[in-house]
């Protein structure tokens, strides 16, 4: 048995929101270290699909894999496919689906990977392996597109100032290492007093672009919603409000609780089709105080779940 090293956010929570059943079938789209998997699987008697694009995940999937002959299988690509990597494997509705949508810890913590300052590793940042780097971005975007993805992805109120040292450092010599890039952006931004690093929202908005991560949480909602047999649950886990307010406005149109339009809006006056799921929370859940002190990595940690109710003929919307 390959021991799990990471340590899964709001693992009781999520239990408690899925609700695995026996003789069910589950999906966890973003595998990762395979802790919700292993728990979903310890709580029942059922079968997990369980998707990566990270070939790495794949390898402790098929690892994990031996303690359950039969009962966990493991997909690789990205989990807004999941309805094509599922039909490939002869399934087409699920009764769950449970989605961490942040960056695993096993990528974070492996300085060759490229996604964290705080260890010296090759600019690259990709969950898969195919595809441009971070560095690829960061050396060749356009002043102004590098300064308006720092402010959109990763909320960096000094992205201009950023962008253009990065502009001037890149001229100099290529930025190739994380250890180089967070030196540059340091270097034009002051210490924060909350004790955050000044690079954690330029890191966030290279990763966020480099894996496409928005539009991956887009089309995996949809899709989670469509395999959703009646009573089927879905659970995410997200860990920033980019994240969460995607998740947050489509569990709210799925479940008829979108703003609807103006009273002189004609479309106002027709009769609204009636909702194909509930929420299950009505606010996200947030991790206990004890959890955040064993785990500081899930103290951003929000979990929101829906369930599709019986067939209404409502249909994911992307």
């Amino acid at each position: 048995m390959t021991p799990l090293t990471h340590t899964p956010v709001m693992l009781d929570e999520m239990l408690a929101a899925l609700a695995p059943r026996d003789g069910g079938i589950y999906l966890d789209g973003t595998f990762g270290g395979g802790g919700y998997s292993a728990a979903i699987l310890d709580h029942a008697a059922c079968t997990v699909w369980a998707i990566d694009r990270d070939p790495a995940a794949i390898a402790r999937g098929a690892a994990l894999a031996t303690r359950y002959p039969g009962r966990l299988h493991m997909l690789e690509g990205s989990f807004g496919n999941m309805v094509a990597l599922l039909a490939q494997a002869g399934i087409t509705t699920l009764d769950g689906v449970v989605l961490d949508v942040g960056v695993s810890s096993y990528q974070i913590d492996d300085p060759a990977r490229g996604f964290s300052f705080r260890a010296d590793g090759p600019l690259d940042m990709r969950m898969a392996a195919s595809g441009p780097t971070a560095a690829d971005l960061v050396n060749t975007l356009p002043e102004a597109e590098l300064a308006d993805t720092l402010y959109q992805l990763g909320e960096e109120r000094l992205s201009r100032r950023i962008a253009r040292a990065i502009v001037a450092a890149r001229a100099e010599a290529p930025i190739e290492t994380t250890s180089r890039l967070a030196a540059v952006i340091r270097a034009v931004v002051p210490p924060s007093r909350d004790g955050i690093d000044p690079a954690t929202r330029s890191f966030q908005a290279l990763r966020i672009r480099v894996n496409d991560e928005l539009g991956e949480i887009e089309r995996a909602l949809a899709a989670a919603a469509a395999l959703l047999a009646p009573g089927g649950r879905l659970v995410v886990v997200s860990f920033h409000s980019l994240e969460d307010r995607l998740v947050k406005r489509f569990f709210a149109g799925a479940a008829g609780r979108a703003p609807g339009p103006s009273r002189h809006d004609p479309r106002g006056h027709a009769a609204a089709p009636a909702p194909g799921f509930a929420l299950l929370t009505a606010k996200a859940q947030r991790p206990s105080d004890g959890e955040t002190a064993r785990n500081p990595r899930a103290r951003s940690a929000r979990l929101r779940a829906l369930q599709r109710l019986p067939e209404t003929g409502w249909e994911a919307r992307a």
